[in-house]
Formats: C-alpha cells, sequence, structure tokens
C-alpha cells in the first residue's frame, strides 16, 4: 500500500493466496484479511486463482483439479470482487494437460517456471501458449532475478552481496529489447522467513519500486495485463 501511493499507482502486484489461508485470516485475523482487501481497492493489485488448499490435485485427478479450481475462483471472487483470470498452481506445476484444463475453467493465462531444460534456446522473458491450447497465454518465472531476491540476498558468498535496490533495477534496465517483461515471482515467506529484517530486505523492498521507475523503459504490470499487453511468441 505504502508503494502503491509513493508511486502514485505506478506499482502492480499480484498475490496468490490459498484458501487455507484465507480461511485461517477470516477466522482468526480478519485485519490481515482487510489489508489484501484494502490492496485489492487501490486497483493496482490482482488476486490470482489457484487451488483451494494448495494442492497438488492436478496430478491425480483433473476432475478433483477443477473442482478445488472452482472453489478457489468463487473465494477470490467474493472476497476480493473480481473473478480472477490468471491461475497459478501449487509450486508453478503445469503441463499441456493442465493448462488445457485451466484453459476450460475459463482463465486466460496461466503460470510456470522458466525451466532452461524446457526453454532451450527461448527466453522466459516472453509470452508463450502451451502446446494443444488455444487462447491461453503462459508466462514465466524468471528464476534468475526472482532467485537473487528470494536465495541470493543475504549470502555473503554471492560477489553481489550486499545487493542493492539501484543495482538490481539496473540489472533489469539492461535486459534486451526483444524481452518483453520480467516475472519476478517470490513466496511470501521471502520477505521476514527466508530473508530475516536484519539481512536488509525491508529496506531493500522499500527503494526498489521507485528504482525500477527511474528508468524510463521500465513500468510495472499485473500478470492479466502483461497478458493483454503481449502476443504470444511460440
Amino acid at each position: 500500500q505504502e508503494q502503491i501511493e509513493r508511486c502514485a499507482g505506478r506499482f502492480k502486484i499480484a498475490y496468490s493466496i490459498s484458501g487455507t489461508a484465507l480461511e485461517q485470516m477470516e477466522r482468526w485475523a480478519p485485519e490481515a484479511l482487510e489489508s489484501f482487501q484494502a490492496l485489492a481497492r487501490t486497483g493496482c493489485v490482482e488476486f490470482l486463482a489457484e487451488t483451494s488448499h494448495h494442492s497438488l490435485s492436478s496430478i491425480a485427478s483433473l476432475d478433483e483439479f477443477a473442482r478445488q479450481v472452482r472453489d478457489q475462483a468463487e473465494r477470490v471472487e467474493a472476497l476480493f470482487g473480481t473473478r480472477p483470470t490468471t491461475f497459478r498452481n501449487t509450486e508453478l506445476v503445469v503441463s499441456n494437460a493442465i493448462a488445457r484444463r485451466v484453459e476450460e475453467l475459463g482463465f486466460t493465462a496461466i503460470l510456470g517456471e522458466g525451466a532452461d531444460q524446457l526453454l532451450g534456446w527461448r527466453s522466459p522473458h516472453r509470452v508463450y501458449r502451451p502446446e494443444g491450447c488455444e487462447s491461453i497465454k503462459l508466462l514465466l518465472r524468471s528464476y534468475r532475478y526472482s532467485d537473487d531476491i528470494a536465495f541470493r540476498f543475504s549470502n555473503r558468498e554471492w560477489p553481489h552481496w550486499p545487493l542493492s535496490a539501484e543495482r538490481f533495477a539496473g540489472w533489469l534496465a539492461d535486459v534486451p529489447e526483444r524481452d518483453e517483461y520480467v516475472g519476478l515471482f517470490m513466496d511470501y515467506e521471502t520477505f521476514g522467513e527466508h530473508q530475516w529484517e536484519d539481512t536488509g530486505i525491508f529496506n531493500f523492498l522499500r527503494h526498489l519500486p521507485a528504482e525500477i521507475l527511474s528508468h524510463p523503459d521500465n513500468s510495472f504490470v499485473t500478470v492479466e495485463e502483461a497478458a493483454k499487453n503481449y502476443p504470444t511468441r511460440d
């Protein structure tokens, strides 16, 4: 909320919250749920769909998977006011069959891991279409840049430690022009658990959006916006 206000609405972010976590907030931490609902009202935050129980049902039963996804989409819409259009499976598990089922459920975008063994020479910074699908778009996690924050940030053996917001924003600004977006996906537990407060992670986050936006060619978009803005490349 602070960053959205400071950047006058130019900072965008998306959250994927399991139904289990939402239920816990509804029962025992309503103020936490209200903080997410306040973010929804800004118009700068997208809430994604996933399985209701953060499950691996997609690799066991696509029918059970579909039931959980429908339940979660209805819950997200009820709590945040908008039907989700982007799907994120547990641990970013995706296959052509899963993507086709998600497309049948009405989603326009699905997230995946930008894994080298799948991409080969292709860039993770472009929009793709899963084979056998007609319209759904696949947007990938850039593990290199995401893991710089999620895992390497506090590693004193890392050549780039300590990582500043200015340096990280410079790396993003240097991404080749032919690449259209960088998918920064990380677990919520990155902030304060994997990377404790004394690592400087919160100070880094306070400065990062403005540093990224200081480069005139850079902007933030939600996943839904990225899917709408960019055509599929392969």
